[in-house]
């Protein structure tokens, strides 16, 4: 857990990262690397900050910290490559530390308590998974759609250029070409 001091920190860091994210879809190299750095350095001190803990409250304050690190560097990564796998990653990355924290969670239960919270915690594991991979399906369905679509338009463009002689032709071609991408 963060404590009292540390959360502003953290938050305007995550701002600032957010921020640069949004300002432009691929973050140079520089301020990637600067922010990395603030990052794993943020989530040491926070990782530090639970050995003043002890039992399953300890671990479950390191797991926290371990997720909060693995998710912002997820997100970064995806806020410097812009690509949909490292969107993913940062998607998966985020259900993933949800699960391992509400496992831990878990662990100072016991008999039954323990095992509907660890069938929780599993249950809303999934879901999150299966609907990453679902949205993936979407995805590529969607980008088959939008490529079937350009093609079926860019034969009746081209079936219109075929009315047509000469240079007038070819600019009608070279046109139906570049407006749908083939």
């Amino acid at each position: 857990m963060t404590t009292r001091f540390q959360a502003p920190r953290l938050l305007c860091a995550l701002a600032l990262v957010g921020l640069a994210g949004a300002a432009s879809a691929n973050l140079t190299q520089p301020v990637y690397a600067t922010a990395k750095d603030e990052v794993k350095a943020m989530f040491k001190t926070e990782r530090d900050n639970c050995s003043s803990m002890s039992g399953n409250a300890k671990d479950v304050c390191v797991e926290r910290a371990k997720g909060h690190e693995k998710v912002a560097l997820a997100h970064l990564e995806y806020q410097y490559t812009g690509n949909a796998k490292d969107r993913n990653d940062y998607l998966e990355a985020r259900y993933e530390a949800k699960y391992k924290v509400a496992k831990e969670v878990c662990d100072a239960k016991s008999g039954n308590d323990k095992d509907v919270c660890t069938a929780d915690a599993k249950a809303a594991h999934d879901k999150a998974k299966a609907d990453l991979k679902a949205n993936k399906k979407i995805a590529e369905a969607q980008n088959d759609q939008m490529e079937a679509k350009l093609k079926a338009d860019y034969k009746a463009a081209n079936e219109r250029c075929d009315s047509m002689s000469g240079n007038a032709k070819d600019s009608c071609q070279a046109s139906a070409k570049a407006r749908y991408f083939q």
